[in-house]
Parts: C-alpha cells; structure tokens; sequence
C-alpha cells in the first residue's frame, strides 16, 4: 500500500467515523474505497468493520448525555444486536465468497435507498409517535427487528445505523436523540463480536494496515461527529454516501461482468 492509498483510507475512515456518530453508512465511505483499491469484497467488510470499532467507541462516548436513562432499553437490545452480529458474521465467513460477489451489490442498492429516503423516513417516524407513542406491547418486535438488523450488520455492515434509527424511533421511547445514541452502542456491538468472530474464525481475511488506518481516523472522526457533526448539512451527508456507493456499486457489477 503506497503513501496515496493510505491518505485516502484515512481521509474515508475520518469521514466514516463522522458520520457513523450524525447519520449512519459510514461503511459507504470507506467500503467503496477499499474496493477500488483492489482489495476483495470480504476482506474489505472484516477490515472495515474492525477498524471502525474505534469510530463507534469516540461516538458512544460522544453521545453518553443522551444515553442517560435509556439503561432499560439497553439491557434488551444489546443481547438482541449481540445474537445479530454473530448470526451475521457467521454467514458471512461461511458461506461462499461468490455468494457475497452476488448479494452484496443488492445490499448497497438497499442501503442507499435507505439514506435517500433517510428524511421522510424519520419525518414518516415522528408523525407516527404523534399519533401512536410506542408503548411495551411493541417489545418483543422491537427487539427482533434489532435482532435483524444485527444480522444485516454482522453480514455487511452498512447502513445498519440508518436501520437502527428506523426501528428505535418507531418503538422506543425517548427522542431521535436518544435513538440515535442507542444505535450508536448496538452498531458498535455488532461490530465487537463480528470482529472477535473473524479474528477466531478468518484471521487470513483481515488487512492489518487497512484496519490501523481506518481505526485511527475514524476514532477522530468519531468525535467529530459527535462535536460537530450534527451541524453539517444532511444533504452534504447524504450526496457523498450516494456517490460513493454508486462507485462501489460499480466496481462491484463490473467484476461480475468480467468474471
């Protein structure tokens, strides 16, 4: 890896780590990067998603204020982000690399779908609290779907935070706020036992150098995010995810072509 290609995984870690804490998809910064690089899909998901563990650590401990009170909360999710993140990271380590090759362009085609319509989703999700406040009955649901969305993230990562918020601004209670800073400690759970996962299970698919510079960036970025972040415009936000995704989108359809 020469000086250039470096600079460039630090400037999409810093940038993912950023908006990982704000937004979610912090994975479509860095992931598209390290595809054109020429680094094989899943190799470039396990090293991703190592490095950005430091990202998730600076943005949880960012965003600790609206994490207060929402102890309960957190001692139902976790367990169901924690089961998430190990069903995932097992499918993705088990089945085959050309299944990955197939399925992971449809899943950046969904996360982007998710982060364009990120905006009437949450609208969508605030009219819905207006009318109809969550209430317990929702809870075996919630944690389901949080369940789901841990598969989701330990099999790709991207986007799981967009899910998260999704799924906590419709049942749990508390602000968007608060919503965003408990995805914050059920991304970085994923990420935690999908990481312990490839280090017993695929210790040969994982880019040291590749996970040290995005460990470092993104643990800035991090608290950038949770700094500053929530004053940048949320169509800057958006329109770097969607270009960036749309090149990985690209590298990826075309290796399938030429296979």
């Amino acid at each position: 890896m020469n000086a250039l290609e470096s600079i460039f995984i630090l400037l999409g870690g810093l940038w993912a780590g950023t908006i990982n804490t704000v937004v979610g998809s912090g994975t479509l910064v860095t992931f598209p990067i390290l595809i054109a690089l020429g680094i094989a899909p899943v190799m470039a998901v396990v090293s991703n998603a190592m490095g950005l563990i430091a990202g998730g650590v600076s943005g949880t401990w960012g965003y600790r204020r609206e994490l207060r009170g929402m102890g309960h909360n957190l001692a139902r999710l976790v367990p169901a982000s924690l089961l998430g993140g190990i069903t995932g990271a097992y499918l993705l380590l088990h089945l085959p690399e050309q299944v990955f090759h197939f399925v992971a362009p449809i899943l950046i085609v969904l996360a982007l779908t998710l982060v364009i319509f990120q905006p009437r989703l949450q609208a969508a999700i605030k009219k819905r609290r207006e009318v109809a406040p969550a209430g317990r009955s929702h809870d075996v649901l919630m944690m389901v779907l949080v369940y789901l969305a841990g598969v989701y993230g330990g099999y790709f990562v991207a986007a799981q935070g967009v899910l998260l918020v999704a799924i906590l601004g419709i049942f749990m209670r508390g602000t968007l706020q608060n919503s965003n800073a408990v995805k914050n400690v059920l991304s970085l759970t994923v990420n935690i036992v999908a990481a312990i996962s490839y280090l017993l299970f695929a210790p040969d698919k994982i880019i040291w150098s590749v996970v040290g510079l995005i460990a470092v960036s993104s643990l800035v970025g991090g608290f950038v995010g949770a700094r500053i972040g929530r004053k940048l415009p949320p169509v800057v936000l958006r329109t770097v995810i969607v270009v960036l995704g749309l090149v990985a989108l690209f590298f990826m359809v075309q290796k399938l072509v030429s296979a």
